[in-house]
């Protein structure tokens, strides 16, 4: 599918738990690594959504598309 606008997807191949933040940090144009340290860093000083909000987009966000080679 081309399209003309850059789409958020969760990553597929840099994935940890569900591929969030790496899809973040491609998406951003950023190291998916300081994505996952930013994401527990407002965990555990107490913006506990944040684990709501990575839910939410685990269900919402699109998996990047897979080439398959024949």
């Amino acid at each position: 599918m081309n399209t003309p606008y850059k789409q958020l997807t969760r990553s597929t191949s840099n994935r940890m738990i569900a591929g969030v933040c790496a899809g973040l940090g491609e998406y951003l144009g950023i190291d998916p690594t300081i994505v996952r340290l930013l994401t527990l860093l407002a965990f555990f000083t107490g913006f506990g959504g944040i684990a709501i909000v990575y839910l939410i987009m685990a269900l919402v966000v699109p998996e990047q598309p897979t080439t398959q080679s024949q």
